[in-house]
C-alpha cells in the first residue's frame, strides 16, 4: 500500500507529492497536463528501466521516493499462497528512492541502504497493479491465474492443493532417489574400485569415534611417566618429607596455641592454618598415590606409539580431522553398498515412487475436481461485476487444461488460464491479446472486485479504465470503483467526472508557467470545498453556476 510518492524533476514536474487515500484517489486534469508522468514515476519505484530522457531539461537527475506499507520479500509467484492484510499496524514500512541522472546512471535504495533494481521488482512491484499498461498488470501474466482462482476459492481448494503439494514433494523426493540409486549402480569401475580400497583401508585400522584423541592424552602420560613420578614425589616430598611443609605447619601452630591463651586472636590464626593442613595432607596423599599409580610399560606403549601412527596416516590421507576419516568411510560404503546391492536398492526404490506417484495421481485427480468446480462460479461472478460496467455481453472464461505428467509442478497438474470472449459466439483469447486498453482494465477492475480481500495486491492503479465510458455506464464504472476501494487502495486517473466525485482523496493536475517560462506540472490535493469548480469543468469545460450546482449535488450524492 502506498503511503506517499515523492517526485522531482521527472519530465515536466519540477517538485510533486502525492499521499493516496486507503481507499479510493482519484487524479484529474486537462489532457497534456502530466498524470502521465505521475505513472512514470510509479513504474520507477517498480523496477521499469530507466530513461534518461525522463529527466526534466537543464537538471542533473531526476528522483522518486515512496513510502510503502505492506512490502515484504517476494514470494514464489508459482508456489506461495497470497495473503491478506489486516491492517496499518501489522504491516511493514518499506522506503524505496530511486535516482536517475542526466547520463542514464541509476541508483535505488531500500530503507536507506543501496539496492538494486532487481530488489525493486521483487518487493515494490508485486504488491502494485498498474491497470492500463499490459506490461504491469499481474492479471496479464496467466501464470498468476491459478493462485487468483485457488484464493477465491479458500478452503475448498486450499485443503486439497495442500495434500497435493505434500504428494508432489514426496513423489519429487522418490524419483531423486531413484536416479541417484540408479547413478550409483552405473558408477565407472575406476570409482567403485577406489571406494572398495578406501573402505578396506579404513577398516583394516577401524578407527573408533573420539579414540584419536583418547589416544594422544594417553600417550602424553605413558611417555613421559618418568617425568611425572618425578614430579609428584618431588611435590610429595615438599609436603610431608622431612622438614617439609607440614612439619612447618605444625610448629607455626603448636606455637600461636601457646600463645592464644594470651590473646585469642593467635587461636583465630593457629585455627586457619590448622584447615590449611588439611589440605595440604590431602595433597600429599594424592600426590604419593600419583606417584605409586604411574607405571611404565615398554610393550604397551610401543602398541599404544604403532596405534597412533596408523591413525595418523589415515588423517593425513583422508582428514585433517578424524571426523573426515570416518565421514569418508560412510560414502566408500555407502557406494559399495549401492553397488552391491544395486538390485534390491532399485526395486524398493521404484516401489517407493511407485507409491508416491499413484497417492500423487489421486491428490491431483481431486484438485483439478475442486478447481472445474469453482472455475465456472468465479468466471460468473466476474461476468456479473462486466455485467455492471455495460461491456457489450463480452464474457470471461476460466480455461482449465491438464498438463503431462512431466510438466506438473507445485501449482497442480494443470494450467488455469483467464480467456476473455468479446461477445456471444466469438472465440475465447487469451487476455494479453486484448487489444483495447480499457477494456483491459475494465476486465481487472471487474477481476479485483471479485477476488476482494484475497487478492496479494495491495494497490491498483487504472490509467485507462474510463476510456470511451460515458452515460450510465459511467456511473456504473463510479459504483464498481468504489466497491473496489473497500479492500484496495485505488489510485484512478479519470476524466469522468461520476468516478471523480466518488474519491476520498482528490488530486488535480495542471499544467503550469514556470521560472524562465519553462512549462511545470504542478499536483495539488484539493480541499473539499475547491471540489465542486473541478468536478464543473469535468461536466461542461468550465465553472457555470449550472455546472457549480450540478457539481455539489453529485458530491453531496456521492457521501452518501
Amino acid at each position: 500500500m502506498i503511503d506517499e510518492i515523492q517526485v522531482e524533476n521527472l519530465a515536466l514536474i519540477r517538485e510533486a507529492a502525492l499521499e493516496p487515500a486507503r481507499g479510493l484517489t482519484v487524479l484529474t486534469g486537462e489532457t497534456g497536463a502530466g498524470k502521465t508522468a505521475l505513472l512514470s514515476a510509479l513504474k520507477l519505484l517498480m523496477g521499469e528501466r530507466a530513461d534518461k530522457g525522463a529527466v526534466r531539461d537543464g537538471e542533473e537527475a531526476l528522483s522518486v521516493a515512496g513510502r510503502f506499507y505492506g512490502v515484504a520479500c517476494a514470494e514464489d509467484p508459482e508456489t506461495d499462497p497470497p495473503s491478506a492484510e489486516s491492517g496499518l499496524g501489522d504491516l511493514r514500512e518499506v522506503v524505496a528512492v530511486r535516482r536517475v541522472t542526466a547520463d542514464g546512471r541509476s541508483r535505488v535504495s531500500l530503507d536507506g541502504r543501496m539496492a538494486s533494481v532487481g530488489e525493486l521488482v521483487r518487493t515494490v512491484a508485486p504488491t502494485i497493479d498498474l491497470c492500463g499498461q499490459h506490461e504491469h498488470q499481474q492479471l496479464m501474466e496467466a501464470s498468476r491465474h491459478v493462485r487468483m482462482l485457488d484464493a477465491w476459492a479458500g478452503e475448498a481448494v486450499a485443503r486439497v492443493r495442500a495434500v497435493y503439494e505434500d504428494a508432489f514433494a514426496t513423489a519429487s523426493a522418490a524419483a531423486a532417489e531413484l536416479a541417484r540409486v540408479r547413478e550409483a549402480g552405473e558408477a565407472s569401475s575406476a570409482k567403485l574400485d577406489e571406494a572398495r580400497f578406501v573402505l578396506q583401508r579404513i577398516d583394516a585400522v577401524d578407527p573408533r569415534e573420539g579414540e584419536y584423541d583418547e589416544l594422544a592424552a594417553e600417550l602424553a602420560r605413558v611417555e613421559h611417566a618418568e617425568a611425572l613420578a618425578v614430579a609428584a614425589n618431588a611435590a610429595h616430598e615438599a609436603l610431608a618429607g622431612e622438614q617439609g611443609a607440614l612439619d612447618a605447619l605444625g610448629s607455626a601452630i603448636s606455637a600461636l596455641d601457646g600463645a592464644a591463651r594470651y590473646d585469642a586472636k593467635l587461636g583465630e590464626f593457629a585455627e586457619s592454618l590448622r584447615e590449611a593442613g588439611y589440605v595440604l595432607e590431602d595433597m600429599a596423599r594424592e600426590t604419593r598415590d600419583y606417584r605409586e599409580g604411574v607405571e611404565f610399560d615398554p610393550e604397551a606403549l610401543a602398541r599404544q606409539q604403532e596405534r597412533m601412527a596408523s591413525l595418523q596416516g589415515l588423517v593425513r590421507a583422508y582428514g585433517p580431522r578424524m571426523a573426515d576419516v570416518l565421514e569418508r568411510r560412510a560414502e566408500a560404503a555407502e557406494l559399495v553398498s549401492l553397488v552391491d546391492d544395486a538390485a534390491e536398492r532399485e526395486r524398493a526404490a521404484r516401489q517407493k515412487l511407485d507409491q508416491a506417484e499413484e497417492a500423487l495421481a489421486q491428490a491431483a485427480s481431486v484438485l483439478a475436481e475442486a478447481r472445474a468446480e469453482a472455475a465456472p462460479r468465479f468466471a460468473e461472478a466476474v461476468c456479473a461485476q462486466m455485467g455492471r460496467l455495460e461491456m457489450g455481453g463480452a464474457q470471461l472464461v476460466c480455461d482449465l487444461a491438464p498438463l503431462e505428467r512431466g510438466q506438473w509442478t507445485k501449482a497442480g497438474p494443470q494450467t488455469v488460464e483467464f480467456l476473455f470472449r468479446p461477445g456471444a459466439g466469438m472465440r475465447a483469447r487469451p487476455l494479453s491479446r486484448i487489444a483495447s486498453g480499457g477494456e483491459v482494465s475494465r476486465v481487472m477492475l471487474a477481476v479485483k472486485v471479485v477476488l476482494g480481500e484475497v487478492d496479494e495486491v495491495d494497490t491498483l492503479v487504472f490509467d485507462e479504465v474510463d476510456a470511451g465510458v460515458g452515460g450510465s455506464t459511467a456511473v456504473a464504472l463510479a459504483d464498481v470503483l468504489a466497491d473496489l476501494a473497500r479492500t484496495h487502495q485505488v489510485i484512478v486517473v479519470t476524466h469522468l467526472a461520476q468516478v471523480a466525485v466518488r474519491g476520498e482523496a482528490h488530486y488535480v493536475v495542471r499544467k503550469a508557467e514556470g521560472e524562465g517560462g519553462m512549462p511545470e506540472t504542478d499536483l495539488r490535493r484539493l480541499a473539499e470545498k475547491e471540489r465542486p469548480a473541478e468536478i464543473a469543468r469535468m461536466l461542461s469545460g468550465d465553472a457555470t453556476e449550472a455546472s457549480l450546482a450540478h457539481a455539489r449535488e453529485m458530491l453531496a450524492r456521492s457521501r452518501g
